[in-house]
């Protein structure tokens, strides 16, 4: 992922998730590759032909630690941000300055999401869908799922435009 995500610094590129289209874990790659394709039609209408439509989840931008919490913000939020299936958000984690991840308890708060764990009590980075098999339900109200991230990643500075 952080890989792909170096990528978009190239103009005119775009990426686009799919944990929401395998239909089974154990073959990751979607049956209807039109969705895919329908997904990067909409970054090419976006991002090379000007085009005012949303192509993106939301996409990690910052975050701000609050005592026993972690604030995340987005970009692409278009619409605001949703739990797709109406179920807690899922694929959330906290870790401390161990560096241990625990689930997280994640809640959308408006524009933001809020994480807390009550095995990290002083929390300094969270991340997202971090496993290969991760269907999250965490999406904007666009229809786009969400890109997988961490905070500490050294490629955090690159935001998806």
């Amino acid at each position: 992922w952080e890989a792909q995500t170096l990528c978009l610094q190239i103009a005119h590129t775009g990426m686009v998730v799919t944990t929401d289209l395998p239909d089974n874990l154990k073959n990751i790659h979607p049956p209807g590759k039109w969705a895919v394709g329908e997904r990067l039609a909409d970054i090419a209408l976006a991002k090379t032909y000007g085009k005012e439509v949303a192509y993106s989840g939301p996409a990690y931008q910052t975050m701000k630690v609050r005592g026993t919490s972690i604030d995340l913000y987005f970009t692409h939020t278009d619409g605001g941000l949703v739990a797709k299936d109406g179920q807690p958000l899922n694929y959330y984690e906290l870790a401390g300055k161990d560096g241990r991840y625990y689930p997280a308890k994640a809640v959308i708060k408006g524009d933001y999401v809020e994480l807390s764990c009550k095995d990290v009590s002083a929390p300094e980075q969270a991340r997202f869908a971090w496993e290969e098999s991760a269907q999250p339900n965490f999406y904007n109200k666009a229809g786009f799922p969400a890109l997988p991230f961490r905070t500490d990643s050294p490629y955090k500075n690159i935001i998806l435009k």
